[in-house]
């Protein structure tokens, strides 16, 4: 349990990026909600990406 949380940051990262590769390819580039969500896991994912790797140490 405590590889996948301190993993949780990068997963978030990720899938912000999938959808964001995903629009391009797509072509929906002008969906504000699409656009926004995808930054806000990325940048929700940086930052729980620092704080939890600060937190647990193994």
């Amino acid at each position: 349990m405590k590889g996948l949380l301190k993993n949780l940051g990068l997963i978030l990262i990720v899938i912000g990026a999938i959808i964001l590769v995903c629009c391009a390819f797509v072509g929906n580039v002008n969906d504000n909600a699409i656009l926004g969500t995808s930054i806000a896991l990325v940048v929700v994912g940086l930052i729980s990406y620092i704080i939890i790797n600060k937190r647990i140490t193994d």
